[in-house]
């Protein structure tokens, strides 16, 4: 026969704690079923899970006792019932979902508010890490980004109430949270495709042409009105597109070089071409001004409308099919294919109601800074931190991105 027992060691982290723990259990041998170890502001909290032959029980915790007490740790014994562990190791196959938190701070009101929600409907926190750098008390406040990933565990009856609730609360408290199913194709994302208006870029190009053109508020009510789904994305961009005709187009490359970055999107591309992803735009705009983002960027692919310029001077006309909504989600699908990926492998993050189909057939679909309707659509929305933020739904953290 044999004991269950589980064993909790805290206190003052420094090397050599476990290899002195192990080398007890070895030396009795002691088989470890489990462990697992944190480390905060230089206190440890190791635990393991043991099977302890009966006739070695009292020496092998006289040992521990004392081996943790030279380490100068505290060392708590439980006894497992083996009931108790068999059903611990059948709930093993629950479902795991991954609520990962961004703002420029997280309090422990944020905490205890997203923990409610988590509560009610049922999940269980297995584990919680934080993603972003340390913050110096003593450095000037800078704007920075904070997330902590919370390891969920349980099955979610109803996922889209879930989303509803976490995005109300987010709304409620300028905080992003986004929850994942913690699945093989989360951690291997490979191509990652973007809206360039308002999502790439702080503007919408049609708008920026229109002032350049002196019919800024005729084009920008239509636009208003097509990011919001309240007209057809294609009439009303031939509607908007009509009004251009007879602009200049010896302007497009004075304006191409002051529209606005978002800010993060340099950090976030740099990052993703450095581990290997496809990135690629697919725009309802244009793209003169997406491959002028393209060379600035180091995006891979660009798909998107092309103005049709005669003599010098804008039709108001297109060449070629709009990229609209459906042609969006086909050429992330074309994409995918073509480079031997799944959908489950790809993102797609974008703003307006003709990004919606792209985004829900992504394996990662992110409303960024959206119309409300499409925030309530979509599976994930950012608001409150950079484009860079999108890293932290990947898992990565600070000190990863920093050493590449």
């Amino acid at each position: 026969m044999s004991e269950l027992v589980q064993l909790d060691i805290s206190g003052r982290d420094r090397p050599g704690i476990t290899v002195a723990l192990t080398e007890v259990l070895a030396r009795h041998g002691v088989t470890v079923l489990d462990m697992g170890q944190s480390v905060i502001h230089n206190t440890l909290a190791l635990g393991m899970l043991i099977e302890v032959p009966d006739e070695t029980s009292s020496p092998v915790f006289k040992e521990l006792l004392f081996a943790s007490h030279g380490l100068g740790m505290e060392l708590r014994f439980t006894p497992i019932d083996p009931e108790e562990y068999e059903n611990w190791v059948l709930a093993q196959g629950q479902p795991r979902h991954i609520l990962t938190l961004l703002g420029r701070s997280i309090t422990a009101g944020h905490i205890a508010r997203v923990s409610a929600i988590v509560a009610r409907h049922g999940l269980n926190i297995e584990q919680i890490t934080r993603l972003s750098g340390r913050i110096s008390r003593r450095a000037p406040a800078t704007p920075q980004h904070a997330s902590i990933e919370i390891w969920l565990k349980g099955p979610v009856e109803d996922l889209s109430t879930l989303h509803s609730d976490l995005l109300a609360l987010g709304s409620e408290l300028d905080l992003d949270l986004a929850v994942q199913e913690d699945d093989i194709f989360r951690r291997n994302r490979r191509l990652v495709c973007f809206d360039m208006d308002s999502t790439l870029i702080q503007a919408e190009v049609i708008d920026v042409l229109a002032d350049a053109a002196g019919v800024g508020p005729r084009v920008a009510a239509i636009t208003e009105a097509a990011m919001r789904g309240e007209l057809d994305f294609t009439e009303s961009f031939r509607q908007r597109l009509a009004l251009l005709e007879g602009l200049d187009a010896a302007v497009l490359p004075r304006l191409a070089a002051e529209l606005p970055v978002t800010p993060g999107a340099e950090k976030l591309i740099t990052t993703l071409k450095r581990l290997g992803y496809r990135v690629a735009i697919l725009s309802g705009g244009f793209d003169y001004f997406a491959k002028d983002l393209q060379d600035r960027l180091g995006i891979d692919e660009v798909h998107a409308n092309h103005l049709e310029i005669i003599d010098g001077k804008l039709t108001g006309r297109i060449k070629g099919p709009v990229v609209d909504g459906p042609r969006k989600a086909a050429l992330l699908r074309d994409i995918a294919e073509r480079e031997g990926f799944r959908l489950e492998q790809t993102i797609a993050v974008g703003d307006g109601a003709n990004d919606l189909p792209m985004l829900s057939i992504a394996g990662l679909g992110i409303a960024y800074r959206a119309k409300p309707l499409v925030k309530q659509r979509a599976r994930h929305a950012l608001g409150n931190v950079g484009l860079d933020g999108i890293l932290y739904l990947l898992g990565m953290r600070d000190r990863d991105i920093t050493a590449l």
